[in-house]
């Protein structure tokens, strides 16, 4: 369907493609990995021709549509939010504005006395409605929406109310409305919870056509892949399997490269060293020239390529007291609607509480109380003996003083520090070389929660409350992430959407529903097997 053929694109100085190929067919689904930079999203925006390759094709079997959803999706406003999903159908999307426009103006007061001309209006643009398809069309347009975690009330508001996460879950909603034969999807669960994940990955998964995606969650990647193909030094090279399937077989070929690579330079050095010995011998001299010639003629054994990853001793917390958090006869509302009434929750040195619950349920709002940015309408929050909270919220990042930068950043806030290990500090959270010294006011959203992770991680409370941490983390940075958190001796209580995240670190799990809060003795995996589910309502 898809074909990169002996494909060149530079960047400035940066080399992205040499001589790169790759294939999409009907049927596969291909996850496109490599490190931040590498040229993932060129090869999206070449395929969809934004961008052309330097040298080589990129060419589309004739009659395959394409879906593109990008993380850049540009202003909405004017529409609904179910007009705006539908808004790439073409006319049937503006049969449904015009409806939608008259509907507005027989509920406007203003406008009694053109009623009956509206009526006219009406029918004329209801028959043209129906003869598109229009309302089975809307009506997958509000599934979609649905899955995608829309109350029913917001898909019939203006769409330039909402955030610009919520704008992204329309964009991706209105590419998969499309039905293309080839969705190309980088990074579509960015901005999603675990509820809306689950369901895309479920839809995904009865998609047809071909799937070419990005994503930095592993779970997502190894339920839906059947192929990765990774861009590495210039190349794209295809792995047949999943993300787990493809980093077991990456190793085990950087293995038997690095005996060969051995063995060759074994060889190397036993022929360069009797050329050495024996090239002033004339009675030698034939052997000698043999062998350079031999050695001219060899072709060499690249060592190989091994991502760099640093690593970083983070510290250990100073013990605090065995009773870390208490939440008494807690009680919060906002206007008519009761998040909590009566809520007792007790929290206990070296425990590790994840939060489940659906959109709106209150996950944030209790972590707020908790770390003591929001106070209960009732009841009390109270902090143990000896503990010291460190709190990780979407909007940590705003505390941030834009003009310093990242090296800066953290010697402000560590000063006895050596430049030595701010850096290698920097580097556990993928500022290596030269981002160091990039002012925070240029940094992109993950690149501040990096920075605030690390500054967080280098000197650790005893109690860390974190919501969605690994929001626009990559890979190697949540791995990172991971491994400091897994050898943390503290108390956690944290919301996350990432299922590799909450089974590696919680043992204890609070589920927040409709019939009030609930308990489960176990982490994660314990609570996916007893429930059966894998977040609250999602089976």
């Amino acid at each position: 369907m898809i074909r990169l053929d002996q494909v060149t694109k530079q960047h400035g100085a940066q080399i992205l493609f040499l001589d790169a190929s790759m294939g999409v067919f009907k049927g596969e689904k291909i996850g496109l990995v490599g490190p931040n930079g590498a040229g993932k999203s060129t090869v999206f925006r070449m395929i969809v021709r934004e961008e052309q390759p330097d040298g080589g094709q990129v060419s589309i079997d004739r009659g395959v549509t394409v879906g593109y959803f990008s993380q850049d999706v540009g202003e909405m406003g004017g529409r609904t939010v179910v007009e705006e999903t539908m808004a790439g159908a073409g006319a049937v999307a503006d049969a449904a504005h015009a409806l939608h426009g008259i509907e507005q103006a027989m509920a406007d007061p203003d406008q009694a006395d053109q009623l009956e001309v509206l009526i006219e209006q009406y029918g004329v643009a209801q028959a043209r409605f129906e003869e598109l398809d229009g309302y089975a069309l809307e009506a997958r347009a509000r599934e979609i929406l649905t899955g995608l975690g829309f109350a029913p009330e917001t898909v019939d508001d203006d769409v330039a109310k909402l955030s610009g996460g919520w704008k992204m879950r329309v964009a991706l909603a209105r590419i998969l409305l499309l039905r293309p034969d080839a969705l190309l999807l980088d990074e579509p669960t960015n901005h999603l919870d675990i509820e809306s994940i689950l369901w895309l990955e479920r839809f995904l998964q009865a998609f047809e056509g071909a799937l070419v995606m990005t994503s930095h969650d592993r779970e997502f990647l190894n339920r839906l892949v059947n192929k990765i193909v990774e861009i590495d030094g210039g190349e794209l090279i295809t792995y047949t399997g999943n993300y787990d399937f493809y980093e077991r077989q990456r190793e085990i070929l950087a293995t038997q490269q690095e005996a060969q690579f051995a063995r060759q330079q074994a060889m190397l050095a036993k022929e360069e060293a009797f050329i050495a010995k024996f090239k002033a011998r004339a009675s030698h001299a034939a052997q000698v020239q043999s062998r350079v010639k031999k050695l001219d003629k060899i072709e060499r054994v690249e060592p190989p390529k091994r991502r760099k990853v640093v690593e970083f001793d983070f510290r250990q917390p100073p013990r605090s007291g065995e009773d870390v958090a208490r939440v008494a006869k807690v009680s919060k509302s906002y206007g008519a609607r009761t998040i909590y009434r009566d809520f007792d929750l007790l929290i206990r040195r070296r425990e590790r509480w994840c939060v489940m619950g659906v959109n709106g349920a209150g996950k944030s709002t209790l972590l707020k109380m908790v770390a003591g940015a929001s106070q209960p309408d009732a009841g009390e929050v109270v902090v143990g003996a000896s503990v010291t909270t460190g709190y990780f919220s979407q909007h940590a990042m705003d505390v941030l003083d834009p003009k310093l930068t990242v090296s800066d950043t953290l010697r402000a806030r560590f000063p006895a520090a050596t430049l030595g290990v701010v850096r290698n500090l920097a580097g556990a959270f993928g500022f290596s070389g030269d981002d160091v010294d990039k002012p925070v006011r240029v940094l992109s959203g993950g690149e501040k929660a990096r920075l605030v992770l690390a500054a967080m991680l280098y000197e650790p409370p005893n109690f860390l409350v974190l919501d969605e941490p690994t929001n626009h983390l990559d890979m190697a940075t949540k791995e990172t992430l991971l491994k400091a958190l897994a050898g943390f001796d503290g108390t956690m209580l944290f919301v996350s959407h990432d299922r590799q995240f909450l089974g590696a670190l919680s043992n204890r799990v609070l589920e927040i529903g409709p019939d009030g809060p609930r308990v489960y003795g176990g982490g994660y995996r314990e609570y996916v097997a007893q429930t059966g589910q894998e977040a609250p309502g999602v089976r």
